[in-house]
């Protein structure tokens, strides 16, 4: 069944959506930020409401859906992103391609995340008081540390804990690491020369089988599917809420937030229905957890009277700092098999440059690829031969490539921004999210450092250079963070460390929008920490 399909299935259009008579909270984005708040939630015997634009997608089409991606010729969206519903403009200095990593759906972006799960390291935490960058987080690493922890064990977190400069650790990782693989061992002896210190990755994938869930079993399509449902998802947890009485609607995108005649307190979430209706759902205390994108244009949209520049933003850093990591890669071939494509995910990497030794540099976290060059499918896509001359074809492009990737940090300007493009509206007549998005000099010159190391790590290898990505042609990694910023001044943040907006004493931001730096790591452990520390302030008030 396609994605159009589902959408429009009469038997998912029959579910009960109109409000829940009483709530305790409500929780709009069924992502990992709000299933996970929504599962500890309900585990503590609250009554739970999640509201989610897109739909519930069966777990059994994984594996139509792995085809689709792997079929040549076959363009349809994975998982239906496009079309009026998710419009949105790109206004900045460059071009932002906000469709081509996000899905709205129960599930949100782990349903095709590569699932690579790290800490941010202490320093990220205080950049500014060490090196005179960006800005300090209101918390240290020590404050969210046990949350780290608990994130770990609720996504079932697989690593070595054999990382010299992570930050310091209080137990081993939850399920063993996964192996190097063998392109990783091509690498090693060149990074050892070189002296960079190589080390596992943490996923969130299991190494071996869990709870009656799969170990990982190689297809190689992690991105943008699992089919054999190894790799966390935020279903999960939305199951798990479930479980525990809480009641979670899809399709239902909330239009906006209604308050009180104080603006003291958020009243009712205002939710469209598949049939066209419009409702209001109470609660004592709203989550929304909607993304870095979503979740600033839904205060934005929200506005009233009393906030006439959109829903919690007397600081006006709504939608303000929009930050995302930067890829930077170098890639080429060796006179030798590389087994390119046989692991679908990163299982070595190095973080010997995150850490900034000034401010002359942003952090760099290392990858080594184990998907480089394109599969067979794509060599044969388009040929125009056949049989044996094929076959030499594919050999010919496939099986001795080899390449390095890097995040790179993007520091937090008040100019990089999400905000309303009332020129343009979606399907239900709201004005869409513009993407104002640019590079600054110093992320250029870090974009430059990072290929210049993978460059000589390719060199060492003898390797012939094909490709370079950075600076000028990086792209963006769908990192969306820090667009509602955390903060102990109401007049430069939008909430408090315990996540609750300054503005508004019943109104939780869960997830990256809340980041005040963004460091070089992959956003979703530090999501789901701060997603779970939300969940405890939220049940101390209840």
């Amino acid at each position: 069944m396609s994605d159009g399909a589902q959408r429009d299935d009469p038997a998912t259009a029959s579910v009960d959506r109109t409000p829940s008579p009483r709530a305790d909270v409500c929780v709009v984005g069924a992502g990992p930020a709000g299933a996970l708040v929504a599962a500890e939630l309900s585990a503590a015997g609250y009554d739970v409401v999640v509201l989610d634009a897109g739909p519930r997608f069966n777990p059994d089409e994984r594996p139509d859906r792995m085809e689709r991606h792997l079929r040549p010729g076959d363009e349809r969206p994975i998982w239906g992103m496009g079309g009026e519903r998710d419009a949105y403009s790109s206004s900045g200095e460059r071009s932002y391609p906000l469709n081509a990593a996000r899905v709205k759906g129960v599930g949100g972006s782990t349903l095709h995340w590569q699932g690579m799960v790290m800490r941010l390291h202490e320093q990220d935490f205080e950049l500014d008081s060490t090196v005179g960058m960006g800005a300090d987080w209101p918390l240290d690493y020590e404050d969210l540390r046990p949350y780290y922890a608990a994130a770990e064990r609720e996504l079932q977190v697989s690593g070595a804990s054999d990382n010299p400069f992570a930050p310091p650790r209080e137990r081993p990782h939850p399920l063993p690491a996964f192996p190097p693989s063998y392109s990783d061992s091509l690498f090693a002896e060149a990074c050892e020369t070189l002296e960079i210190a190589t080390h596992s990755v943490p996923n969130a994938r299991n190494s071996e089988p869990v709870d009656g869930q799969s170990a990982c079993v190689g297809y190689g399509t992690c991105k943008p599917v699992c089919p054999s449902g190894a790799k966390y998802e935020a279903t999960r947890h939305v199951e798990r809420a479930e479980a525990d009485g809480a009641r979670v609607l899809d399709r239902v995108p909330v239009q906006r937030l209604e308050h009180d005649a104080a603006g003291d307190r958020v009243t009712a979430a205002v939710y469209a229905a598949p049939d066209g209706e419009e409702y209001r759902q109470k609660a004592r205390e709203f989550v929304v957890a909607a993304g870095g994108v979503e979740t600033p244009r839904l205060l934005l949209l929200s506005a009233s009277e009393t906030y006439p520049d959109g829903l919690a933003n007397s600081s006006g850093a709504v939608g303000r700092y929009f930050m995302d990591h930067l890829f930077a890669g170098v890639g080429g071939t060796l006179p030798e098999p590389t087994r390119q494509k046989h692991v679908g995910f990163n299982t070595t990497e190095s973080h010997q440059f995150y850490d900034r030794p000034d401010d002359s540099r942003t952090a760099i976290k290392l990858e080594f690829l184990n998907y480089a060059g394109p599969a067979p499918a794509d060599v044969a896509l388009g040929a125009d031969v056949f049989g044996d001359e094929l076959l030499e074809r594919v050999r010919g492009a496939y099986g001795n490539r080899v390449a390095m990737g890097a995040l790179v940090e993007q520091l937090p300007r008040a100019e990089n921004r999400i905000r309303l493009d009332p020129s343009r509206t979606d399907d239900h007549g709201n004005p869409v999210p513009d993407v104002v998005w640019s590079l600054d000099d110093r992320t250029r010159r870090t974009l430059e450092r990072a290929t210049e190391i993978q460059r000589a790590v390719l060199t060492e290898m003898g390797a012939d250079v094909e490709w370079t990505v950075g600076p000028e042609n990086t792209g963006p990694a769908y990192h969306h963070m820090g667009t509602t910023r955390m903060g102990t001044d109401p007049g430069t943040s939008v909430v408090n460390p315990r996540l609750r907006t300054h503005d508004l004493s019943n109104l939780t931001l869960a997830g990256s929008s809340v980041f005040v730096t963004g460091g070089a790591m992959n956003p979703t452990l530090t999501i789901a920490a701060l997603a779970l520390k939300a969940a405890d302030h939220i049940s101390e008030r209840l």
